[in-house]
């Protein structure tokens, strides 16, 4: 069960990774514009990371809801806890969310770096 826990971590991981690199990929431009507009280079670390932090607390609570409404069908297999256990809740919670900013630092950090000429000339 771990090791399959740990696949979905990382694959989710990938997941979001991949989705917040192509946004970065496809706002290039703007966020050139931005940079040579006078953006520090803290305010485009900020936008990236907020809207993987979006994405990370809309899924959370997707997640969370739907976990509250399989809980019952699940409860048969647990053993040891209770089906809505909230610790469990909150620290899987916790650990999404930590692995989803990570995910969103690495294409914040490349965007951060980006020169504003090559970005305007990006096509």
């Amino acid at each position: 069960m771990g090791v399959f826990g740990a696949a979905a971590l990382a694959l989710a991981a990938i997941g979001i990774y991949g989705v917040v690199a192509f946004s970065v990929t496809r706002r290039t431009q703007e966020i050139g514009i931005r940079v040579a507009l006078g953006a520090e280079r803290t305010d485009v670390l900020r936008i990236i990371l907020g809207e993987g932090a979006r994405l990370a607390f809309l899924g959370v609570a997707i997640g969370i809801a739907a976990s509250f409404a399989i809980t019952r069908l699940m409860a048969s297999l647990l053993f040891g806890i209770k089906a809505t256990d909230p610790i469990t809740f909150a620290g899987v919670a916790v650990l999404l969310s930590a692995v989803a900013l990570l995910a969103s630092y690495i294409p914040a950090r490349r965007a951060m770096r980006l020169d504003p000429n090559t970005a305007l000339r990006w096509e």
